[in-house]
């Protein structure tokens, strides 16, 4: 579905990823894992369109994408909750979930979606007439990937969907995720929590200062020492 190949990118002049290789086939759950700094929020930019592209291409459904604009990059069925600024604290949960249907138009169906979306997450239903900046930080993140879900796309990009949860809202949240997948939607993800990530996806690929030093199913990634990886890249 997804495939990068040979990818330089980064912001203006400044190169943060080199030579980028990375595969994501329909129905797969795909963590890309790393430590802080090493590139992972820039992958999904360069990704979505908002990074710049140096080198390489980024292909989608074999069409190439990496030259598009985000708002086409939704048209052709991708969607992105980033890690921050992700929901629109003054509008309420059901505007949000609106503003995410953008896309759409004067679809019939967006109302149905909502209640689909409801049914998947309760937890922000009954939190459906509150602005968003009154929600716990699992119900905004649970909002952030709601309000991607809502231009129906065929991939999903989350960029630290769990980050700064308690462990209970981090599992629910995971859990979340997986039942996304089994919704019909594809998924990347970047995560530092290496467990949690490999707990629910199919593989895994390890982005250590710009680079992949490993790419793995996520079972052989469980046995291994990733977060010794973080740090000696070997």
């Amino acid at each position: 579905m997804l495939r990068i190949s040979n990818l330089r990118s980064g912001y203006g002049k400044m190169i943060v990823l080199q030579d980028i290789n990375v595969y994501v086939r329909e129905g797969e759950i795909v963590a890309v894992l790393g430590p802080n700094g090493a590139g992972k929020t820039t992958l999904l930019n360069s990704i979505f369109g908002l990074a710049t592209i140096h080198e390489g291409e980024i292909v989608f459904e074999g069409r190439p994408i990496h030259k598009m604009k985000p708002h086409d990059i939704v048209r052709v069925g991708i969607s992105y909750a980033p890690q921050l600024d992700n929901v629109f604290p003054n509008l309420t949960v059901v505007e949000n979930l609106q503003m995410g249907s953008f896309i759409r138009g004067g679809d019939h169906t967006i109302k149905n979606d909502i209640e689909e979306i409801f049914n998947l997450f309760p937890e922000i239903e009954r939190r459906k007439n509150q602005k968003a900046k009154t929600l716990s930080g699992g119900e905004r993140q649970m909002l952030a990937v709601a309000r991607a879900l809502m231009s129906r796309p065929k991939m999903l990009l989350l960029d630290e969907p769990t980050a700064g949860l308690s462990p209970k809202a981090g599992a629910l949240l995971m859990k979340k995720i997986r039942e996304i997948r089994d919704r019909g939607v594809t998924i990347l993800f970047v995560e530092q929590n290496v467990r949690r990530a490999t707990e629910i996806a199919d593989k895994g690929y390890v982005l250590v200062s710009g680079r992949i030093i490993k790419e793995a199913v996520a079972e052989d990634l469980r046995k291994i020492d990733i977060e010794k990886l973080f740090f000696t890249g070997t």
